[in-house]
Order: C-alpha cells, then structure tokens, then sequence
C-alpha cells in the first residue's frame, strides 16, 4: 500500500481496472509529459481489483519509473472509491485525474496545470469524443440532468481529465459508486472556482468500456440525490 512522503508539486491519479492491453503505454506517455514540466511529481495507479494481468504489469513498472505508485484495492470497489484512494495518497500540491484507458490525452496536463494560475479547478471538455453516437447522446442527456438539477453548468463532467488545487479534494465523500462524476460540484461547495477547457478525446485502442448507458444512469440517478442534498 502507498504511503504519504514529502510533498510533490503534482499528483496523477488514474484508477485502473482490467487495463493490461493499454495501462502500460499510458503511463509511459503520461511519465513523459509529466517529466518535460520539469516540476515534481508522482503517478498514482489505483488497481481496483482487476482480475487480468494489469497488477502484475503495474508491479514491474513501479520497479521501473521512480515517480509510479501502485495502491491496490480488493475487491473491486467502483471509480470514485478508487479516485477516493488516490486522493487520500496524493502528496500533490495540485492532483490530475485521468482515465487509464488511453482516451485521454496526457498532452492535455500541461494547459490544465496553466488554468490553475486563475482558478481552482480545471475541468477538460471532450470537443470531439471519440465514442459511439450512443455514448454520446447518453452523456449529454446526463450532462443536462446533472445541472438542471444541481444548478450547475459543466459541459462535460463524464471527462475524467481534470486538475485541482489538492486542498478541496480532502475527506470528499467518494463512498457512493457515481460520486466521481460529481466533483466539480462537491469542489464548487467548498468555494473552488472552476474554469473548463477543450481537450483532446482519443479512441479506445485496447480493452473494453466499463460503463453502459443503462448502467450508468442506476448509479447516477441515487447519486444526484445525494449531492443536490449536499447542496
């Protein structure tokens, strides 16, 4: 299990289940982009239970990159909970999310990092998303409802490519299972500003989607009550 140490300028967190076709040419990509900022850092891979080759694969690279820690979970315990692990890991000034699956694009970090200077929060955009037209539709019907609901207007808070100044990630409730797609709003709570850019959306190369429409909607629909009574 990883252990808090000194201080780092920068956190990548990227939870990771079943990925072993894709995780180790994204976390190589990820090490070099991170590596020209010419800023501390560290890489978080939060294993959440895969039951494929990715933990052997994770384990051979953290003997390889310095800057890789690999958290496992056991069981298998959903998406925030394991973005929940790596924010109680990250020893980031500023901690990045981002998916494991290669869609996207770690090139983005750096113009994330850059709108920190004037905000808190910096939420990617997916302009041109690189799924089908059903995955599509499916988020952007989502999208609506989410801020409708909440009073909020993210364009595309199903982005996992985010960064945020590490103080208002501390103790956020990452119990319930869809409560990763709502962190822009729990950050806008604690009185984060949050600003959003466009950012690049790859297609999937390896592996298979985790979520379906139907799926994803069961999770949310309990989640969004539970934030709106936050709020």
């Amino acid at each position: 299990m990883a252990r808090k140490e000194q201080n780092v300028d920068v956190s990548l967190v990227l939870p990771v289940c079943n990925e072993e076709d894709c995780i180790e040419s994204v976390l190589h990509e990820a090490e070099s982009v991170l590596r020209r900022l010419r800023r501390s850092f560290e890489i978080l891979a939060v294993d959440d239970g895969s039951a494929d080759r990715t933990p052997s694969i994770l384990s051979d690279l953290a003997s390889q990159l310095s800057s890789l820690r690999v958290i496992r979970l056991t069981p298998n315990a959903g998406q925030s909970a394991a973005m929940g692990a790596g924010f109680r890991h990250a020893r980031g000034q500023v901690v990045v999310i981002m998916d494991a699956d290669g869609q996207n694009d770690p090139a983005d970090i750096p113009r994330l990092l850059d709108e920190l200077k004037n905000a808190d929060v910096c939420c990617g955009y997916r302009a041109r998303r690189q799924d089908t037209l059903s995955k599509r539709w499916g988020s952007r019907l989502a999208n609506w409802v989410r801020n409708l609901a909440l009073k909020e207007d993210i364009r595309d808070t199903g982005c996992s490519l985010k960064a945020f100044k590490a103080g208002f990630l501390q103790d956020l409730p990452m119990t319930l299972k869809g409560m990763h797609r709502f962190l822009p709003a729990l950050a806008r709570m604690r009185g984060a500003t949050i600003c959003e850019i466009p950012v690049n959306h790859r297609p999937r190369k390896a592996g298979h989607t985790k979520y379906t429409n139907l799926g994803r909607l069961k999770e949310t629909v309990w989640d969004l009550c539970a934030v709106r009574w936050m709020q």
